[in-house]
């Protein structure tokens, strides 16, 4: 069983910790709050989505290729990366030195994305791959609606399973990541 850690120990591990994986449901936050920490803690800030999975017009980058690339990042010594993707735990949690689990409640996250997709609609996002332009999609937003569900689960067997030692933090409001920031010195 994952040890959950309190705001507190989390904010503690995170001014120690050289490597830090953030994951959860989409529009939850993680980007967001991954480029606040990044900097305060000097940490390169690596998106998943832009670095890894997409190729320039919303193209599936080869899984083998994708998980080289993967494999290639967290053998480095410091990194803050950004995102779920439980199918490459088996790489990551093992390098891992405190999860942060972005735990928002789905009407949140929906509200996220919708906002971020009338914000960049049409643009791409800096944590989105270059030519991969925001856009309303339907199959992401029930996405979005039975992650807690669907994903959850996911995630908690490979937590379970590759990195059983790795300290986890949930973040469930908006209140508890301003809390984490105040304590890392940060502004929210």
């Amino acid at each position: 069983m994952q040890e959950l850690v309190s705001i507190a120990d989390g904010a503690a591990h995170l001014k120690a910790a050289n490597r830090v994986l953030i994951v959860g449901c989409s529009g939850g936050g993680k980007s967001t709050l991954a480029q606040k920490i990044g900097p305060c803690l000097n940490l390169p800030y690596v998106s998943m989505d832009r670095e890894f999975f997409w190729l320039p017009g919303w193209v599936n980058r080869n899984k083998a290729e994708e998980r080289a690339l993967i494999a290639a990042k967290v053998a480095e010594a410091r990194w803050l990366i950004d995102g779920t993707a439980p199918s490459s735990f088996d790489l990551r949690l093992p390098r891992t030195d405190l999860v942060l689990w972005v735990r928002m409640p789905r009407w949140l996250c929906v509200w996220g994305v919708l906002s971020r997709t009338l914000r960049w609609l049409g643009r791409s996002r800096p944590e989105m791959a270059p030519g991969c332009p925001e856009r309303f999609d339907w199959e992401f937003f029930r996405y979005i609606w039975t992650f807690e569900e669907k994903f959850s689960p996911k995630v908690l067997a490979g937590l379970a399973r590759h990195g059983p030692n790795v300290p986890v933090l949930q973040l469930k409001s908006r209140g508890e990541m301003r809390q984490l920031l105040d304590l890392l010195g940060r502004p929210a």
